[in-house]
């Protein structure tokens, strides 16, 4: 059974804004909810240290997605569990409404909404008992009812969680982030084990709860993901920062590609072109141009153009470079 369209819940049940005390409230309105100075984690392994996350920095502001990519190992789920506050950092700040996440923890939890990697929730509850034991921890929770139709589960409330495939068992694991109708959401892999059609309807879920104000730190292995939910995106590689900014800003670290097989290519100017004698393949920052320039050239001098494509500088492309230590 496909998920509940969530345009039409919003039509019927919008979301509410969370009803908190005034303290709450103001810090709620600063501008950047979350901050990240000089953050470092280590880990000791018998005589030797692993260090985690290295002298990281970032702020996320109201309103905004953040999206942490990196391979596995990069510290993306580490720098999120110390931010949560569910682990101690080694050295460095971090500030949740302008509070320490763990020493503060009374003040800001009631705010955060929070999705683990796993959620290891009772197996032998039923879908509405865990999410019905989740409200009653939660200080401005939303109805059981409403959250697991904006999830797809009501359907499945009478089931127990151990019977539920891994794709409804995430899910669930959404539906007690989103009860406690958080201002800050923290997602961890949001939709790993979900099939596509249930992948794109928790994206417009969550551009649901973007477009109410939420504010979303979010972790996620699929690049189209974070094309599609994420206002600025960090790439993380060993512990740090590789690159961070807008979509945009990314891919332009990146060249474009106009790839073609003739018996002769054009001169190029301002780009980089490598060739075999029939295979060319053309670097370029202005695929627009050097895309018209080339189909210009082809027929002005009668030359067939076999495979042809014209390709755009992508968030994997830059993804991969910094895996391979190619961006600065």
């Amino acid at each position: 059974m496909p998920m509940t369209n969530v345009m039409a819940i919003r039509e019927t049940t919008p979301y509410r804004k969370p009803v908190c005390a005034g303290k709450i409230r103001a810090m709620t309105q600063t501008q950047q909810v979350l901050q990240v100075h000089n953050l470092n984690k280590t880990y000791k392994t018998g005589k030797s240290e692993l260090k985690a996350v290295d002298s990281l920095n970032f702020h996320v502001n109201r309103g905004e997605v953040y999206g942490l990519l990196g391979t596995n190992g990069a510290g993306k789920t580490t720098t999120l569990e110390i931010i949560e506050g569910l682990s101690s950092a080694t050295s460095g700040k971090v500030a949740v409404f302008g509070k320490d996440p763990i020493t503060h923890r009374s003040e800001i939890r009631p705010e955060m909404g929070i999705m683990l990697q796993s959620g290891g929730l009772p197996s032998q509850l039923t879908v509405k008992e865990t999410l019905t034991m989740w409200q009653g921890t939660c200080s401005h929770p939303l109805e059981v009812e409403e959250v697991l139709d904006k999830v797809g589960l009501g359907h499945r409330q009478a089931v127990r969680v151990g019977v539920l495939s891994g794709g409804e068992q995430r899910r669930l694991d959404l539906a007690c982030a989103l009860i406690s109708n958080p201002s800050l959401l923290f997602l961890d892999e949001p939709t790993t084990g979900l099939d596509p059609e249930s992948r794109r309807n928790v994206w417009q879920l969550l551009l649901d709860l973007k477009a109410h104000g939420v504010t979303m730190v979010l972790t996620t292995h699929y690049l189209e993901e974070a094309e599609m939910l994420c206002d600025r995106i960090a790439i993380m590689d060993q512990g740090i920062v590789a690159a961070e900014g807008t979509l945009d800003e990314l891919v332009a670290k990146v060249s474009s590609e106009i790839e073609f097989t003739a018996e002769q290519a054009p001169s190029v100017e301002r780009a980089t072109l490598l060739s075999d004698g029939t295979k060319h393949l053309i670097s370029t920052d202005d695929l627009v141009g050097d895309t018209w320039r080339v189909l210009t050239w082809a027929r002005e001098n009668g030359v067939e153009l076999r495979g042809f494509s014209a390709r755009p500088a992508t968030l994997e492309k830059v993804f991969l470079s910094i895996a391979d230590q190619e961006i600065a």
